[in-house]
């Protein structure tokens, strides 16, 4: 009698620890540990970077007198518009990105970085 409850406690144990680790395993695919900064799927770090290097672009282009103030807070709204649109597609995807959404996202990219060189070379 004491072997089999000792032997169902044992096996109630392994059960616990297993639905533990798989509810960590899905809540941080990565393994990046909480609290770490972790971007996560690949196509939301491919419009991570281009967004990184535009903002580069127009700090550059400040820097080096190629784009006034007042161009420099209109691509910064842009930018900040797409940003905003990003984080509301991730938050319908569980922080991921669909192609369709990704491919939204790098054409409004696009115009904005054909807004960037027009600007930068308009002088």
């Amino acid at each position: 009698m004491k072997n089999k409850l000792g032997s169902s406690l044992l096996v109630l144990a392994v059960a616990g620890l297993m639905c533990t680790a798989s509810a960590a395993a899905q809540s941080n695919t990565s393994g990046a540990g909480p609290g770490v900064y972790d971007p996560g799927h690949p196509r939301v770090n491919e419009v991570n970077q281009r967004e990184q290097n535009q903002q580069n672009r127009i700090a550059n282009g400040l820097k080096n007198d190629t784009l006034n103030a007042q161009q420099a807070s209109n691509l910064e709204k842009r930018e900040a518009n797409l940003q905003n649109r990003e984080q509301k597609d991730m938050a319908a995807h569980n922080g991921h990105l669909t192609k369709a959404e990704q491919n939204s996202l790098n054409r409004q990219e696009n115009r904005i970085s054909k807004s960037i060189y027009k600007d930068k070379h308009s002088k």
